[in-house]
């Protein structure tokens, strides 16, 4: 039996399970997507998600750095 009937051309989604809307940038802090897009992702086109999937290297900076963590308690 093929597994090809269960594949799709569709684009994956990026998500990560990190799912956290960042309060000021308005994206997520996982897939870097805003909260409209994630909810609209199953309803966009192939096109619309592959313009999406483009832009959200650019949008990583939008995010401010961390500033806790291990690293801030010992110093750098």
């Amino acid at each position: 039996m093929s597994d090809d009937i269960w594949k799709r051309d569709e684009i994956e989604s990026p998500c990560v399970n990190i799912c956290l809307i960042h309060p000021d940038a308005k994206i997520c802090v996982g897939c870097h997507r805003t909260g409209e897009e994630i909810t609209i992702w199953s309803k966009l086109s192939p096109d619309a998600r592959r313009a999406v999937m483009e832009d959200l290297p650019t949008r990583k900076s939008l995010l401010p750095g961390r500033r806790g963590g291990r690293k801030a308690r010992i110093g750098k």
